[in-house]
């Protein structure tokens, strides 16, 4: 295993991080009933993690069962607690209920405290100003911090770029977990200021949302080789000093190798590395339609997050990247402040974007494109009706005692 220190935390972790939110059952309610095969799945990953040395482990809140199930298997396991590092996140909204969030999650995970904490989902302005606000709940962390419950305060993002910078420019955080891939370098601004900082920066979900790398499209397959789309994506990411750890939602022992062979002894720029980083640009360089994903696009009135659509027509059109352009565009509509933006269909080809596009590119015409290929609209008609059945049982539960 190899380890990196996570910024102005001065803890030394490893580049691999066992991510908790894809346990056997994990999100099924209620949080504390543990199924036997949740049980064992936990302890058995838990246990090969810790024996390859991977010594950081990343929960939260939001993820139903696994902060009990880390609590039962490392107490199962009898390890030590100097032995691993434990993430948890959470949002409590106030001070008041920052500080029973944090003891209820310490009771869960059978632990006296923290290593990190992020406030989870700074995602937004909203959300931001909630969360910095005096008195609030990243105020309270850092009381809890002098206290002793909790180690080191950071923050999760699924957000623009712009939120990102200021968030961290609140010099509160001494760490962000946040995305950035080969196929999504939005960030890279937030990874230089990370830097300048000294905050440690924590890469989320990088075989999932980085591209359904475990699935990869022949194009990529083709490209990659002789990596795996997962070692390449990897080794990309572990290229920049910037960067401490990758999250593996590691929850099936063969993901262990999977995840593992993105270990290169510390060269990841080494020369067959980018070679094939060469000929992965070069891909998207001969689209016609290229998306340079400026944002000088938005504010659509229609609030489409046109640089998201376009970029997922640009992986299209590049690498034939259909599941995961699937994948990602049908979160749309669905995932609140966590994935914003209409369907494109939404575009009334009002074309006020289309004079501050520096490309010249034909937005709407993109965006009817992009959303022909990639709708489905099995899967929207599935989540429309499962809203409406959580609307009727709400209503049921208030007209019947």
């Amino acid at each position: 295993m190899e380890y990196r220190r996570f910024g102005k935390t001065e803890e030394i972790i490893s580049v691999i991080t066992l991510g908790g939110m894809r346990f056997k059952y994990g999100w099924n309610p209620p949080r504390a009933h543990l199924p036997s095969d949740s049980v064992r799945n936990c302890i058995e990953i838990t246990r090969q993690a810790l024996a390859l040395g991977i010594n950081h482990i990343e929960t939260a809140h939001g993820y139903m069962k696994s902060e009990n199930l880390y609590g039962l298997a490392l107490k199962e396991l009898g390890t030590p607690r100097e032995s691993f590092k434990m993430m948890t996140k959470g949002a409590p909204m106030t001070g008041e209920e920052t500080r029973a969030l944090v003891e209820e999650q310490l009771d869960s995970l059978n632990l006296d405290y923290l290593d990190f904490y992020g406030w989870h989902g700074i995602n937004n302005e909203e959300r931001l100003k909630a969360a910095v606000k005096s008195g609030g709940p990243v105020e309270v962390l850092h009381r809890l911090r002098e206290e002793g419950l909790i180690r080191h305060v950071g923050f999760s993002t699924h957000g623009s770029l712009e939120i990102i910078l200021q968030a961290l420019n609140t010099n509160l955080f001494s760490f962000v977990n946040l995305h950035y891939y080969y196929f999504f370098q939005r960030n890279i601004l937030a990874l230089q200021l990370a830097r300048k900082k000294d905050i440690g920066v924590f890469i989320i979900s990088p075989n999932e949302k980085g591209g359904l790398l475990w699935k990869p499209s022949k194009k990529v397959e083709e490209t990659c080789h002789p990596l795996t789309a997962i070692e390449f994506n990897g080794r990309f990411c572990l290229s920049h000093p910037e960067i401490t750890t990758l999250s593996m939602g590691i929850h099936e022992p063969e993901h262990f190798a999977q995840n593992l062979s993105i270990l290169n002894e510390a060269d990841y720029a080494s020369p067959g590395m980018l070679d094939i980083q060469a000929k992965m640009d070069i891909s998207l360089s001969k689209i016609s339609s290229l998306c340079t994903l400026c944002g000088e696009c938005l504010p659509c009135p229609e609030e489409i997050n046109i640089p998201e659509v376009l970029r997922f027509h640009n992986l299209l059109e590049a690498y034939n990247m259909k599941d995961y352009g699937e994948f990602r565009y049908n979160m749309f509509e669905g995932e609140g402040h966590w994935f914003p933006g209409n369907f494109a269909s939404k575009c009334t080809q009002c074309g006020d974007c289309l004079p501050r596009c520096p490309e010249k590119l034909e937005i709407p015409k993109l965006l009817k494109k992009t959303h022909k290929k990639l709708f489905d609209r099995k899967d929207w008609l599935k989540k429309q009706l499962l809203h409406f059945a959580v609307l009727v049982a709400g209503f049921l539960r208030k007209l019947i005692p």
